[in-house]
């Protein structure tokens, strides 16, 4: 677990591993929606302008999700600690589904063949997640649940996850800690216990803590590995889809239902959903609602059933009048 890469040098400024993952998802998805757009046109300026709106426009979305799923945090600080992007606090969920709907009305304005794009866009999406769970990985959220699985990773003193396994989470239904830390680790502030840390400890409770120690955080199940391995794959399905559809229209062959233009853009919001419901399962972070689901599930499974309802509207609409080249 390494939050911050490094300092900027004379500063108090840091580069932060989840936002350079973040940038690097980012690259690499626009790297592929160029290169599979060739087959459209030569419109290299607009996938430039949209991709720096969908930036734009998925910092905003991603931290308008977080402040909405946690303003308990929010509540009574200063207004201006919602825009304190900097210290932490974006969702990837929330990023995409305003990016999109910011590239949709991109695609509109501009009279491209928005299903076209919208099959690449989604390749893409699914690449720059699975770098954005590795920058979760990194920054040592979104963890998983304690297990006695060999496949497991342990985070240090003072992380998300210790800091989670130290207190009870009713939220979580856990009215007990998983570690019952003794109170000398603790400082009381304002009647609240706040972790001390790491150099503030005895070299007796630095031992405690150590990876050989009885206070040592419990082994976790990798879900930020697991997931971005997921979204890889994700990945490499949605590519082999869309590029069997093209193959089947450049034979001069009628296009199957499943292969119609948007259905790929659609089927990766169905793998998302897919694998976020089953993923969530192993987490430990997010709390549980009434249903017994936490909120992620219950938007996966309406992005699922969403775009299950797309891939039946884009199968039942004709297949527009683009042309590719025979091979």
């Amino acid at each position: 677990m390494h939050p911050e890469l490094f300092r900027i040098p004379f500063t108090d400024l840091t580069v932060k591993s989840y936002g350079f993952l973040m940038v690097c998802g980012f690259i690499s998805a626009i790297y592929v929606i160029r290169r599979l757009s060739r087959d459209l046109g030569d419109h290299s300026e607009h996938i430039t302008s949209a991709a720096l709106y969908s930036l734009i426009a998925g910092v905003v979305g991603a931290r308008i999700f977080y402040v909405i799923h946690y303003w308990p945090q929010f509540s009574g600080k200063p207004f201006t600690e919602i825009f304190a992007v900097w210290k932490g606090g974006l969702e990837l969920l929330g990023g995409v589904l305003l990016a999109i709907f910011i590239i949709v009305g991109y695609l509109l304005v501009k009279k491209l063949p928005v299903r076209r794009y919208l099959d690449i866009l989604g390749i893409g999406l699914m690449l720059a997640l699975a770098f954005g769970r590795l920058g979760c990985f990194m920054n040592g959220c979104c963890f998983g649940r304690p297990t006695e699985s060999p496949v497991s990773v342990r985070f240090p003193y003072a992380s998300l996850s210790y800091e989670s396994q130290i207190r009870p989470d009713i939220d979580r239904h856990r009215h007990e800690p998983y570690i019952e830390l003794p109170a000398d680790y603790f400082d009381v502030i304002d009647g609240g216990y706040y972790l001390k840390s790491y150099e503030s400890l005895t070299p007796q409770q630095k031992f405690e803590v150590a990876k050989d120690g009885p206070y040592r955080c419990l082994p976790v199940v990798p879900t930020q590995i697991y997931e971005s391995l997921l979204a890889f794959t994700g990945c490499v399905i949605l590519f082999f889809h869309r590029q069997r559809g093209i193959k089947i229209q450049q034979q001069g062959k009628k296009l199957p239902f499943l292969f119609r233009p948007g259905i790929t853009f659609s089927l990766m919001f169905v793998i998302y959903g897919t694998m976020r419901f089953f993923i969530e399962f192993l987490r430990d972070d997010n709390p549980i609602q009434a249903d017994g689901l936490t909120i992620s599930q219950n938007l996966s499974i309406m992005l699922i059933i969403v775009n299950l309802g797309l891939i039946i509207l884009f199968a039942k609409m004709k297949p527009d009048n683009f042309t590719f080249k025979k091979p």
